[in-house]
């Protein structure tokens, strides 16, 4: 892969996304290995026992077991050109205790005998017991029911991995072959599959086996003006999703028409294309935007990004705590606005919540990854900031009586801790549709996908830009725009939300390779909302020089 191509892939997301990495210990395999069975539940269960048993005669209080089998399949393809096509499969196991009060972990490449599910756990026994000499105070764990025997399957439609290789190269390149057609110059489209078979078992009395999926088909098209030189881009305005290959396959009933097509559960990538091939010529001679105040009507392609950086990461307790600073800092949303319980994060039309059991989005699961049963849960409730993300260890320091279910780990090999569940913006109660919400702005634009942005290291003050802007003028779109960026600070922004879109517009947005930790863990994590109104923001011209 040339020099153009890797900058094109790393600036193919947004929100922490990085080139993705194969998981540890990750071995290529043939296609056809991806579809193979794991081990049987019985013997996930026996090799459990074993780690159990043998971490609690060195003197364990708690442990608990991951088995992991993570399966990847990556397309990467550039106008009629197929660059690469990736299969890889991971297995391991990860050992989690407390002993003497504090965490100890181990983990072991393809862990197959009881003898090696014993050792592992043994490790990590030792290692608590070492680090319980620096220690300052013991692990608080919040009680944690045993579940006993139970499963969990993402409710997929068809399983991407049977589908032939050829069927999907094919398209991706007739993606790109109607993005040249439609006036394109370049055109990059890549597919992304995660499947995560994963085990669980604790002292706790469970023994829990899920199976998830997930997905993200996403192309890039240039347009460039032969004159000029200049070009312009638009990248798909795809979600990834916690779906396989039905998402690919969208039902026309969930069609949403408008300055670009939507579905609530599926994807036309092909339709997208077209449009995006279109919509980047017409940018090369959109109007460049004057500075100033404006109304923002935000869609759900372009809010999710901005609800993950300024509600998602600062409402992560470690953040708020100070125990993560890892990819732009902690958080400006400390405890002590939290107890007076009336810190006005929005208006009084912004409930946000986070959600773990939403179908479809990429944070979906049963169970977290220390036993939980996931809910949702209440962030900002009428303005009002009223609660966090905070795993079993962590709950107690804000007087919650068990955690939220918001642990994750990205591999059998890494440690579990808290990560970002699906945090949403609540649709309007009352009905609203998008073309109503505009015939009401005076001056505004209306932003569509996500683009770059930048926030600080409180999660304060950010920068958004997007794929598509137009200008709302006297309730009418006016025109495409470009060189766009809004600049505010977290709470002035949603305490500017005046509306929002009822829930028939209502969509997921998300990222798929989000970044946390050190070292260096990636999740996914989806962010729904309907199209929503902010007043008075101040935008800027980027292309503008000071």
């Amino acid at each position: 892969m040339n020099r153009r191509d890797f900058n094109q892939y790393l600036t193919m997301g947004a929100a922490g996304l990085m080139l993705p990495a194969l998981p540890a210990f990750s071995r290529r395999v043939a296609p056809e290995a991806l579809l193979e069975s794991g081990l049987d539940v019985i013997v996930k269960k026996r090799l459990s026992d074993a780690a159990l048993n043998a971490a609690k005669s060195k003197g364990a209080t708690y442990t608990d077991v991951r088995i992991g089998r993570y399966l990847n399949q990556s397309m990467f393809t550039r106008e009629d050109k197929v660059q690469n096509i990736v299969n890889s499969e991971s297995y391991g196991v990860g050992v989690r205790v407390i002993a003497d009060g504090c965490w100890g972990f181990a983990a072991v490449v393809d862990a197959k005998d009881e003898t090696q599910m014993a050792r592992a756990a043994e490790e990590a026994v030792a290692i608590a017991k070492a680090n319980a000499r620096l220690m300052k105070e013991p692990v608080q764990l919040a009680p944690q029911q045993g579940f006993g025997e139970v499963t969990w399957k993402a409710p997929i439609g068809k399983n991407g991995f049977e589908v032939p290789i050829k069927e999907k190269v094919d398209l991706l390149l007739s993606v790109n072959g109607a993005a040249m057609k439609n006036g394109a110059n370049f055109v990059n489209s890549v597919l992304f599959m995660v499947n995560e078979q994963k085990y669980f078992a604790s002292t706790d009395g469970s023994y829990i086996d899920q199976d998830i999926h997930r997905m993200w088909p996403i192309f890039v098209v240039t347009a460039i003006d032969p004159k000029s030189g200049k070009f312009e881009t638009r990248r798909s305005l795809s979600s990834p999703m916690g779906m396989s290959y039905e998402y690919l396959q969208p039902n026309p009933s969930d069609k949403i028409t408008g300055i670009t097509t939507r579905y609530n559960k599926g994807y036309d990538m092909l339709e997208d294309v077209i449009a995006a091939a279109k919509q980047a010529k017409e940018k090369l001679s959109a109007k460049s935007i004057e500075a100033g105040k404006y109304d923002l009507v935000l869609d759900p392609s372009h809010l999710w990004l901005t609800i993950h950086e300024s509600v998602g990461h600062p409402l992560e307790l470690d953040r708020v705590l100070g125990y993560e600073a890892n990819f732009a800092g902690t958080s400006f949303a400390t405890l002590d606005k939290w107890k007076t319980k009336s810190f006005p994060y929005g208006s009084k039309q912004v409930n946000l919540f986070a959600d773990k059991t939403q179908e479809g989005s990429l944070g979906a699961v049963g169970w977290d990854d220390e036993g939980v049963k996931t809910k949702r849960w209440d962030l900002v409730k009428e303005g009002t900031l009223v609660n966090y993300q905070a795993i079993r260890d962590q709950a107690h320091i804000i007087g919650e009586k068990e955690s939220h279910g918001c642990c994750y780990a990205d591999n059998w090999g890494s440690v579990q801790f808290q990560r970002m569940a699906n945090v949403s913006l609540a649709p309007g109660k009352q009905p609203l549709s998008v073309e109503e919400m505009i015939k009401d702005v005076k001056k505004g634009v209306y932003i569509i996908g996500d683009g770059s942005f930048s926030i600080d290291q409180q999660r304060y003050n950010f920068q958004f830009g997007g794929q598509l802007f137009y200008e709302i003028k006297d309730g009418q779109i006016a025109g495409m725009l470009k060189d766009v960026a809004y600049q505010s600070n977290t709470q002035e922004f949603w305490n500017s939300c005046v509306q929002i879109c009822d829930e028939r517009d209502y969509r997921l947005g998300g990222s798929f390779f989000d970044g946390k930790g050190q070292p260096q863990q990636v999740s996914a994590v989806s962010h729904g909302s309907s199209t929503t109104r902010f007043n008075g923001v101040n935008v800027i011209n980027t292309a503008r020089k000071i």
